[in-house]
C-alpha cells in the first residue's frame, strides 16, 4: 500500500450557490491527490506520457459526508493498495485540515493505454518499477 497526503485550499470559484464546494470539484481534488501521490514516488504523469502511455479514468465514485466551504484547507489522502493490476485504482479521503472531519471519500479506476493506438495495455514496466520498492517496504513492515 502506498499513501500520500497533499493539501488544497478551497477557492471561491469551487463553491456553488449554497456556498458549498460543488460536488464535481471533488474529482478535480482527487486528480490533485493522485498526481501528487505519483510525483512523491518519483513517477510524475509527464514520465508516463513521455514513455508513450496515458492513464485515462474508466470509473469513479464519491461519497459525501459534510460540505466543504470557501477557504477551507483540505487534506487529500490518496492510496494505491494493489500494484499488479490491469486497472490501477486510487482511493481518496478528503478531510478538513484543522478538525480532521471527513468531508468525502472515493476512488478512481484507470487503465494504461498506448498513446498512439489508444488501446489498453498492461501496466508498463516503468510503472511497476517505480512503485514496486514501496510495496516491498510495506510488506516488510507487516511481517
Amino acid at each position: 500500500m502506498i499513501t500520500n497526503t497533499t493539501e488544497i485550499r478551497v477557492r471561491y470559484a469551487d463553491t456553488d450557490k449554497m456556498q458549498f464546494v460543488y460536488n464535481g470539484k471533488y474529482l478535480e481534488y482527487f486528480e490533485v491527490g493522485r498526481t501528487e501521490l505519483f510525483r512523491s514516488l518519483g513517477f510524475p504523469y509527464r514520465l508516463i506520457e513521455s514513455n508513450g502511455y496515458q492513464l485515462p479514468l474508466v470509473e469513479a465514485g464519491v461519497k459525501y459526508f459534510i460540505p466543504a466551504t470557501y477557504d477551507d484547507l483540505l487534506s487529500i489522502k490518496a492510496t494505491v493498495r494493489e500494484l499488479y493490476t490491469a486497472k490501477p485504482k486510487v482511493e481518496y479521503e478528503v478531510k478538513r485540515k484543522d478538525t480532521g472531519e471527513l468531508i468525502a471519500e472515493g476512488f478512481t479506476t484507470h487503465v494504461f493505454i498506448n498513446s498512439e493506438t489508444k488501446k489498453a495495455v498492461r501496466p508498463p514496466k516503468i510503472y511497476i518499477e517505480a512503485l514496486a520498492p514501496f510495496f516491498k517496504l510495506d510488506k516488510g513492515k507487516s511481517e
